[in-house]
């Protein structure tokens, strides 16, 4: 009975503490760690904990955005670092990024408004080179590309999106799909790499992609 009592007033210290911490914990515009981002906007938050989150003035961040926890959020190689462009890294209005997903900039990432993704979702503008066999994969790196997504995407959960990626408006993409090219407005992609498999046609229908050239 007493050793019942006491794992329940444990679970409740617990539960209380771990509250406290995630409200306390989490960044929004009027927080310290929120006025360093170059841009955070009004009733944004980033959800506690956070994983990795470095070199907040080059990152931009529009209103009524929610960022899950366990989220990377960067820019840049290592704190402290001067970046080429500003921002690196713009996420736009309403936004919902998933839990424990990642965002790396290096020369710019750019998110539009109403873009919602799921869970562990990769996007990155550099990737790592592997064409030198005399050095390690982990000390090549490839050249930086501008990543966008369009106004009200999705992308499912697992995602990867990598350099040079171009993701229009209104774009469905399924989930555990790597992009690494142009995905057009209103369509939806899978696959790795994602292949358009169903576009919005001109008379109001969504297509399979084999019909909608016949359809332009």
């Amino acid at each position: 009975m007493f050793r019942e009592l006491l794992l329940r007033i444990k679970e409740k210290i617990v539960i209380s503490v771990w509250g406290w911490m995630s409200m306390h914990g989490a960044i929004g515009p009027n927080s310290v760690r929120g006025k360093k981002f170059g841009q955070f906007g009004e009733r944004s938050i980033i959800g506690f904990p956070q994983t990795t989150i470095f070199n907040e003035r080059y990152i931009h961040i529009g209103n009524e955005t929610m960022i899950g926890s366990h989220v990377a959020l960067s820019a840049g190689m290592v704190p402290g670092q001067q970046c080429l462009t500003d921002p690196v890294v713009r996420i736009g209005d309403r936004c919902l990024i998933g839990r424990g997903s990642g965002i790396v900039g290096h020369l710019g990432i750019d998110i539009g408004n109403d873009v919602w993704t799921g869970h562990y979702v990769y996007i990155t503008d550099q990737n790592h080179g592997y064409e030198n066999v005399d050095l390690p994969i982990s000390q090549q790196s490839q050249a930086e590309r501008f990543v966008s997504i369009g106004d009200g995407s999705w992308i499912g959960a697992g995602s990867v999106i990598l350099p040079g990626a171009k993701i229009g408006k209104h774009v469905a993409i399924g989930a555990n799909s790597v992009v690494t090219g142009e995905i057009p407005d209103f369509s939806v992609a899978v696959g790795a790499p994602a292949r358009v498999i169903k576009r919005y046609a001109s008379d109001g229908k969504w297509r399979p992609a084999h019909e909608f050239e016949n359809l332009d």
